[in-house]
């Protein structure tokens, strides 16, 4: 299973590398995981501020539909 998901990592970063729009898409997602990781890491209970963070991040999946 883990060989599968590696090929298909490696084919979705060929794909971002050789195409611009996407490789902005891939960074400006990339900060915003990074912008979530540092708030869940500063507060006391970061499984609630995981919980939330994850929760943001479903609604904003949902609503995009």
């Amino acid at each position: 299973m883990s060989v599968l998901l590696r090929q298909i990592a490696r084919y979705v970063a060929q794909k971002v590398a050789s195409d611009p729009v996407a490789r902005e898409k891939v960074v400006k997602a990339a900060r915003g995981v990074v912008a979530e990781a540092k708030q869940i890491a500063t507060k006391d209970d970061r499984a609630y501020a995981a919980g939330r963070a994850f929760r943001r991040a479903f609604d904003k999946l949902q609503s995009n539909r």
